[in-house]
């Protein structure tokens, strides 16, 4: 059976870094379920399976389309029962619903302010148009002045950590012992940082780079596969 995953990409189609998306990878590599990944520029999400979803991530599982990185996470579950389990039952889905908040409300809007000029630069120039306008838009400030202070968001971004660093004093995964879908939600927010920003967001002795290092390498190291920006 063919199963595509659309994942978003930058001019280099290498280069996919969408933090949704990113959650969907580990989520099928935890299945150990076969698939291609098919790069798509912001441009072209559009177009993708005929307007399906104005959003990546989007997966064709043999002819079956799903958008939504959660609605995915849950068809996967639901389909493959026999695979290892992404939420261990309603508990495990109830965690990641709060790990979801967690991640976008705290994290990843945190984030943005710290790596969107970088962002916009792996992008091609038709895209650089379409996120600038966007983007700029949506922060109201231009890129170059969110860029001036990024020093002073990325000190203010690392104690929204610290819920993590509780935690990891305790367990290794979110999930406990092993990941969970949880896992996968904040791993694709610090993986979208680490492909798309040259910039340091976790230093080499805080237990959640520990964690996220952990994250990397699960499923044959499928997270480091996708070398970091330079």
């Amino acid at each position: 059976m063919t199963r595509l995953l659309y994942s978003l990409c930058g001019a280099d189609p290498g280069r996919r870094f969408s933090p949704h998306t990113w959650k969907v990878v580990m989520a099928l590599s935890h299945k150990g379920l076969d698939f291609s990944e098919v790069p798509t520029p912001f441009t072209a999400i559009k177009a993708i399976e005929g307007g399906f979803s104005p959003t990546v991530p989007v997966l064709d599982d043999g002819g079956h389309l799903v958008r939504d990185s959660f609605a995915i996470a849950l068809y996967l579950e639901e389909k493959y029962p026999d695979r290892p389990s992404l939420f261990h039952g309603e508990g495990g889905k109830a965690l990641s619903r709060m790990i979801e908040g967690y991640a976008q409300t705290l994290i990843q809007a945190a984030l943005v302010k710290i790596i969107v000029k970088d962002i916009h630069d792996i992008l091609s120039p038709i895209d650089q148009s379409y996120f600038r306008t966007s983007r700029e838009e949506r922060l109201g400030l231009t890129l170059e002045d969110i860029e001036a202070g990024h020093e002073a968001e990325l000190a203010a971004f690392r104690p929204r950590l610290d819920p993590m660093r509780h935690m990891l004093k305790y367990q290794p995964f979110i999930g406990g012992e092993a990941p969970l879908f949880a896992d996968y939600i904040l791993f694709g927010a610090l993986q979208w940082a680490r492909v798309a920003s040259p910039k340091a967001i976790l230093s080499d002795d805080d237990p959640v780079y520990d964690w996220f290092e952990r994250c990397l390498d699960l499923h044959g190291g499928r997270g480091r596969q996708m070398a970091a920006a330079a």
